[in-house]
């Protein structure tokens, strides 16, 4: 089934604020990287448990906040752009934090995920992006992330080629769509 995006905003006229944009945006992150991971388990690739699965979405919450980065690099000012950043990535955050108490119990997940964040938005920095999108070097690496992540079971030893040529791909292409219009 496919996921229906809510990416349009119920009164167009009123202008938007960067935290309400942000906030949005970080809802439409989880449920992509949400829907990404539930794609992985109906393509026949196996999790060993519900904190295995967290990992993958938290891997591609880093790359749509990658992806936020560098579609609002020509759209916004650095100020702008800096402080969508910070309020997009502090409510992916809450996502994080509030999901994993729900399916772990309790900790502190937002502050693990913060460091994984900065390590591999560093990482992302170093690949190519152009106006098609992301390179293939680059989707490469989140396969490669997400097939580390979910271990060396038989079955998930193709998970690499999923991420990089379909799944990877399409979250990019979807979350582009609904940052476009959020932005409209």
């Amino acid at each position: 089934m496919a996921l229906r995006i809510k990416s349009h905003w119920q009164n167009e006229a009123r202008e938007r604020s960067l935290p309400e944009i942000a906030s949005a945006l970080a809802f439409i992150a989880w449920r992509l990287a949400l829907d990404q991971a539930i794609n992985l388990h109906c393509e026949r690739f196996t999790y060993a448990s519900d904190a295995q699965r967290l990992l993958v979405i938290q891997e591609y919450l880093v790359f749509l906040l990658q992806t936020a980065d560098r579609l609002s690099h020509d759209r916004l000012s650095d100020e702008d752009r800096r402080m969508l950043m910070i309020a997009l990535a502090k409510k992916v955050v809450e996502h994080v934090q509030d999901n994993s108490l729900d399916l772990l119990g309790a900790g502190d997940y937002g502050t693990p995920f913060i460091e994984y964040l900065n390590l591999r938005s560093d990482e992302y920095a170093a690949f190519q992006w152009d106006e098609q999108g992301p390179s293939y070097a680059l989707l490469r690496h989140l396969g490669f992330e997400i097939q580390t992540l979910m271990g060396a079971a038989p079955e998930n030893r193709w998970v690499i080629d999923q991420v990089m040529d379909r799944d990877g791909w399409d979250a990019y292409k979807k979350f582009t769509r609904a940052l476009n219009e959020l932005f409209e």
